[in-house]
């Protein structure tokens, strides 16, 4: 498939009107071809009028239709074959194996969307039956399902071309729910979002649905985005990247007429605790375990463990001295982007500028361009407090280890923290009851809680969170990972005293749908029809 440098209006390839930019390879600092144009205001305009005009058709699809729509968008994502894989590696620098491994997530999420999509009990449907004989009043009939929102922006994630970007997680979510989307592609791989773009468009045409189903717009700065979450017709968006940008698409949504709610995944150290006996009884096996996450990928996840927390003695000092073993032979490895380098430089001297923070051991320096040399530093507890700084997050493979006196001390960093999205407790039963007094803290600081395991690796499935209080994510109600994902895409709606024949399907008395419904207080044990 030959790239066309060209945006995807609807089923429409079109130029577009706004300077041109050209994708990077970060392993070499070169150009590549072709180069992509920026949608201009009206090329936006289009894609969101198209948006609109699909949506009240879109969101009345069968559940079977949509799920087989979502089944389609993974069919033809695999049959780009390798080529979508050569081209995300020409643009992000990220090995093959990774790539395919992040495919394969792709097509997963989506599949396991369509799973839920059939099973419709993301429709919390929901009927308190008429009672005309109640008294003193009677009592209508009203039941209540769920509803798309409406159209959605998308802004594809530097980080994951694939899994978070044009068909990923929020993309799927969207979909699922019932919403057009709008994808503004990352600019530092276009064309790997052309190319799944134009798999989304095909499965668009395949299941034969309105073209305003999917647009995919492109633009290296911020006016694209600012101006869909701007635009009337746009109901949500979902962002991942850095919070001066979500802040900025959050600052335009509220400031419309009719704000409208931006899920934006922004800032996250995620931290670890490691606790005495732990640190006493495997201390070297723990420094290797923190080494593997931090210097994956070159540090470049949202749950990279940015922040160590433990208590000080003889056992941290062991664990230290394997770090400052271990991190000198970790490789310096390629960075997604000159612009991520860079951040991630400039972070990473921040912190050997402060008179709060010391080294405790760098990695190997790659020579090459956009190379992550590992770091890892160490600061007291109390300097820690008194430093907003040091809670800075590094994008990148960069670490603070906090060194406590006292258990309190451990309390108070926890408390000082911002949201998360994890928080992790490496711990043996000689430890459970430090544990247990922490856990109402670290409940309200984050949105995922691990023991004995390291954040790096988000599983794809019914039960997790992805999401945490604020700056991790914008809000912290929801995830945007695992299938609970769909319920920020959805509102309610009651119906009441409506003849059965002019109900949704959903709500219809025979229940055709054979949902597991709220029924009069009591939620039905079985389906209907089982």
């Amino acid at each position: 498939m030959t790239l066309t440098g060209n945006m995807l209006i609807g089923q429409q390839s079109v130029t577009g009107h706004r300077p041109a930019f050209r994708g990077i390879d970060p392993a070499t600092n070169q150009a590549l071809e072709p180069q992509y144009a920026g949608a201009s205001a009206e090329q936006v305009e289009q894609a969101c009028a198209l948006a609109w005009t699909a949506q009240d058709a879109y969101r009345e699809t069968s559940l079977s239709s949509r799920a087989a729509f979502l089944e389609s968008i993974a069919e033809h994502i695999e049959n780009l074959g390798d080529e979508l894989i050569e081209s995300a590696h020409a643009e992000t620098g990220l090995p093959p194996a990774r790539l395919q491994g992040e495919r394969g997530r792709t097509c997963s999420q989506l599949r396991l969307f369509a799973r839920t999509v059939r099973a419709g009990e993301w429709l919390d449907v929901r009927v308190d039956s008429a009672q005309p004989q109640r008294q003193p009043l009677p009592r209508s009939d009203l039941r209540q399902r769920q509803i798309a929102l409406g159209p959605v922006a998308v802004f594809g994630a530097s980080n994951f071309p694939l899994a978070f970007s044009v068909a990923g997680g929020d993309t799927a979510a969207a979909l699922a729910a019932g919403c057009p989307v709008i994808v503004k592609a990352h600019s530092a791989h276009p064309g790997t979002s052309e190319l799944v773009g134009r798999a989304v468009a095909q499965a668009v045409k395949a299941c034969a649905l309105p073209e305003g189903v999917f647009s995919l717009l492109f633009d290296s700065g911020y006016e694209v985005g600012i101006a869909l979450v701007s635009d009337w017709r746009i109901k949500a968006a979902g962002f991942t990247g850095s919070r001066t940008g979500g802040l900025a698409l959050m600052k335009a949504a509220q400031a419309r007429p009719e704000p409208i709610p931006v899920y934006a995944e922004m800032s996250s150290i995620n931290p670890v605790l490691l606790f005495p006996a732990a640190l006493e009884n495997r201390a070297q096996a723990l420094a290797e375990g923190f080494v593997a996450s931090l210097t994956l990928g070159a540090g470049q996840f949202c749950t990279n463990p940015g922040l160590l927390i433990a208590r000080k003695g003889p056992a941290l000092d062991g664990f230290l001295g394997a770090v400052a073993e271990l991190i000198p032979r970790s490789a310096a490895q390629t960075m997604l982007t000159p612009g991520i380098f860079g951040a991630y430089q400039a972070g990473v001297t921040a912190l050997q500028g402060n008179p709060r923070a010391r080294a405790v051991a760098v990695g190997q320096d790659g020579g090459g361009p956009n190379q992550c040399q590992t770091h890892v530093f160490s600061t007291d507890a109390a300097d820690f407090l008194a430093d907003q700084r040091l809670q800075a997050e590094v994008f990148g493979a960069t670490s603070l280890i906090v060194q406590c006196s006292s258990d309190e001390e451990i309390r108070q960093v926890c408390e000082h923290l911002e949201g998360q999205l994890t928080a992790t407790l490496h711990m043996d039963d000689a430890d459970l009851a430090l544990a247990r007094t922490l856990l109402p803290t670290l409940e309200r600081k984050a949105g995922r809680l691990l023991v004995n395991g390291w954040p790096t690796g988000v599983e794809v499935c019914d039960a997790m969170v992805h999401g945490g209080p604020y700056p991790a994510t914008s809000d912290a109600r929801s995830t945007s990972v695992g299938t609970a994902a769909i319920l920020r895409f959805l509102r309610p709606v009651c119906y009441q005293d409506f003849p059965d024949s002019l109900l949704p399907t959903a709500l219809q008395q025979t229940n055709p749908l054979n949902l597991r419904r709220l029924l009069d207080g009591q939620r039905e044990a079985t389906h209907h029809g089982e």
